[in-house]
């Protein structure tokens, strides 16, 4: 069902959104994590695991040229990212990454993003604990 909905967008806009599946799930295989799951949330693309906060992926009409990348905007990852890779993204307040289609995905720090999100709850339970 990811497959048909990133398929349903103009061929530029998929190549986009399955680049950034893949890095999501590179991430991932990278951390060893066994239980990620897949799924559309509110219609859109999402990858969460058991230890983290869900990402999703997609693409809207109203805004043509752009993907984004969307975070739980209950958590501090946004702010997070913005004070570790400022102006390498443009933000959606504290709840996306937008990227222009046709310009290239800035890959390591995108990564980056990924891990802190998919391994969420575990971070923010290690920093409880003043680990």
């Amino acid at each position: 069902e990811i497959k048909a909905k990133i398929d349903s967008y103009p061929s530029s806009v998929s190549t986009v959104l399955f680049e950034i599946r893949q890095l999501i799930i590179d991430v991932a295989l990278e951390l060893k994590l066994s239980e990620l799951s897949e799924s559309l949330k509110w219609g859109e693309p999402s990858v969460s695991s058991k230890i983290g906060s869900t990402v999703r992926y997609d693409w809207k009409a109203k805004m043509p040229e752009y993907v984004c990348v969307y975070f739980n905007c209950k958590t501090t990852l946004v702010e997070t990212f913005k004070e570790v890779y400022g102006e390498v993204f443009t933000y959606s307040t504290n709840r996306a990454l937008i990227f222009e289609i046709g310009v290239p995905l800035p890959i390591e720090a995108l990564k980056h993003c990924f891990a802190m999100s998919l391994r969420y709850k575990k971070l923010k339970h290690l920093e409880l604990l003043g680990a």
